[in-house]
C-alpha cells in the first residue's frame, strides 16, 4: 500500500526530533521546547503553579518530560488519559576521567548503557551529547556532533570475524576522536566548547554517545524508516503530535505525556517511571483543581494507561524466533503487546478499549505475543500499573534492528500509532 504523504510528512518530522535529541536530557528539552511553541507553559517544579482548565503545561525533571492539557470543563473527578514512553536508548555512557588512548590515538573511555547490539555501533559517526553541571551552579546541554568512531578490526587481522564477531566491553568499544597524547589532551573541552563554557568550569557530566546519521525514508513505496534512538523516541514524538492538537475547549480527559528516563535500566530512578515523577504531578494537577483524596482516587479508577513503546516485526530471516502464528509484520498497523507473565500490562478490557481507539482513528492494528522459548522484553506499563494503579495497556509499533544504533520501521506506522495516541487523548 502507498505511503501517504501526511505520513511521509510524519517521518521527516520525526527525523527532526530525532536529530535534536541525542541524549534523555536533549529530548526532554525538545519535548518542552515544541509544546511552549504550541503554546504550553513550561512549569518549574520549585515553584507554585496555577494549573486551571483549559491550560496547557509542561515540567522537565532531569531527562523526562511531562505535559498535559486540562479541558475547560474538568472538575475534580475528571480521569486522565497517559501515554507513557521514554527519552533513553541504549549505547554508552561517558565514563569519570574520559580522555585515554594509547599508540598516538586519542580515546574515550565508556561504559556500556542498556543492552545495545554492540557491532551495530562500529564504523559510525558517533557524537558525544548530554548535561554538564557547572562550578555556578547552572546546568548546560551539550552536543559535539561527529566527533568519534568505533573502528572495526580488519578482516585481514582477523580471518574469523564473519562468524565470530564478538566484541569485549571493556577493551573493544573505547572509540578515537583524534590524534595525539592523551596526558595533553582533553575530551571534556570539546564538549565544553560546544555549550560555550570552560571545561575548567565542569563540575559534573551525564555524557551519551549517539549516532549522527540522520533518520531516512526508503525503499519500495518509501515505506521504510531508519533511524537511531527509534526506541523509544517514535513513541515521544508520537505523544508530542497528538498532544499539540489538543482542543482544551472541548470535553473529554486530561491528556498527558509522561516521557520517561532510565527506561532501559529498569525505570529506577528520580525521572524513571519507577520514580514519583508521574504521581507528583498528577498529585498537583488534581489539588489545582480542587480535588480530595477521595476524588483524586476516582478519578484515577477511571484513568487509563497507554505504555508506548516499540515491538519486535516477524524477521524474514529469523521466523524461527517469532511466535509460529502471531508475527505482526513492519507497516501493517500498530501493535497490541501481550504476555501472560506481565511482562506487558494488557489485559482484556485493555484490548477492547484499545481496539476502540484503533477504530476511532480509523487505523488497522496488529497483535504482538513471544515465542515461548524467547525472554520477553518488558517496559514501563507493568511498573505504572503497580505504582499508581491505572489500567494500563502496553502497545507500540513493530520494528526490525531494535536496540541496533539504527533501527527500522515502517513510515505508516509511525504516523498511525500517532493518530491513534490524538483519539486516545480525546475519547
Amino acid at each position: 500500500m502507498p505511503v501517504t504523504p501526511d505520513a511521509l510528512a510524519h517521518a521527516e518530522d520525526l527525523a527532526d526530533f530525532v536529530a535534536a535529541s541525542p541524549s534523555s536530557y536533549h529530548a526532554a528539552a525538545e519535548v518542552a521546547r515544541r509544546l511552549e511553541d504550541a503554546g504550553f507553559v513550561h512549569l518549574d517544579e520549585e515553584q507554585a503553579w496555577e494549573v486551571t482548565p483549559g491550560g496547557r503545561y509542561v515540567v522537565v525533571r532531569d531527562g523526562a518530560a511531562i505535559a498535559w492539557t486540562v479541558p475547560t470543563d474538568a472538575t475534580a473527578t475528571t480521569p486522565a488519559h497517559i501515554l507513557g514512553a521514554h527519552t533513553d536508548s541504549p549505547g554508552f555512557k561517558l565514563k569519570p576521567q574520559p580522555t585515554t588512548g594509547s599508540k598516538g590515538w586519542l580515546q574515550a573511555a565508556v561504559e556500556v548503557y542498556g543492552g545495545p547490539l554492540l557491532t551495530s555501533w562500529l564504523d559510525r559517526e558517533l557524537s558525544l551529547a548530554g548535561r554538564l553541571a557547572l562550578a555556578d551552579g547552572r546546568v548546560v546541554l551539550a552536543d559535539t556532533g561527529a566527533l568519534l568512531r568505533l573502528p572495526q578490526l580488519a578482516i585481514h587481522l582477523d580471518r574469523d570475524a564473519n562468524t565470530s564477531l564478538a566484541l569485549d566491553k571493556q577493551f573493544q568499544t573505547q572509540p578515537v576522536w583524534g590524534l595525539g597524547d592523551p596526558t595533553q589532551e582533553d575530551i571534556l573541552a570539546e564538549l565544553a566548547e560546544t555549550a560555550g563554557v570552560s571545561a575548567s568550569d565542569i563540575r559534573g557530566y551525564d555524557v551519551v554517545i549517539a549516532d549522527t546519521a540522520r533518520g531516512a525514508v526508503f525503499g519500495k513505496d518509501r515505506a521504510f524508516f531508519a533511524s537511531g534512538r527509534l526506541d523509544d523516541l517514535a513513541s515521544v514524538h508520537a505523544g508530542v503530535v497528538a498532544l499539540e492538537t489538543i482542543d482544551t475547549a472541548a470535553s473529554g480527559p486530561i491528556a498527558i505525556l509522561a516521557a520517561f528516563d532510565h527506561e532501559e535500566l529498569g525505570s529506577n530512578s528520580r525521572s524513571g517511571a519507577a520514580g514519583p515523577f508521574l504521581e507528583d504531578i498528577l498529585g498537583r494537577v488534581y489539588d489545582a483543581l480542587g480535588a480530595d483524596d477521595s476524588e483524586r482516587r476516582r478519578a484515577l479508577s477511571a484513568s487509563w494507561c497507554l505504555s508506548s513503546d516499540v515491538g519486535h516485526s516477524v524477521h524474514p530471516n529469523y521466523v524461527h524466533k517469532h511466535d509460529p502464528v502471531v508475527q505482526p509484520v513492519l507497516g501493517s498497523g500498530p501493535i497490541l503487546k501481550i504476555n501472560a507473565n506481565q511482562r506487558y500490562a494488557t489485559d482484556a478490557i485493555g484490548s477492547a478499549a484499545w481496539r476502540d481507539w484503533c477504530d476511532s482513528a480509523d487505523v488497522v492494528t496488529q497483535e504482538f505475543v513471544s515465542n515461548n522459548n524467547v525472554r520477553c522484553g518488558s517496559t514501563i506499563g507493568p511498573i505504572t500499573a503497580t505504582r499508581l494503579g491505572i489500567r494500563t495497556v502496553d502497545v507500540g509499533i513493530p520494528i526490525l534492528s531494535m536496540h541496533s544504533a539504527r533501527e527500522l520501521a515502517g513510515v505508516s506506522d509511525l504516523h498511525d500509532l500517532t493518530r491513534v495516541a490524538g483519539a486516545f487523548f480525546a475519547s
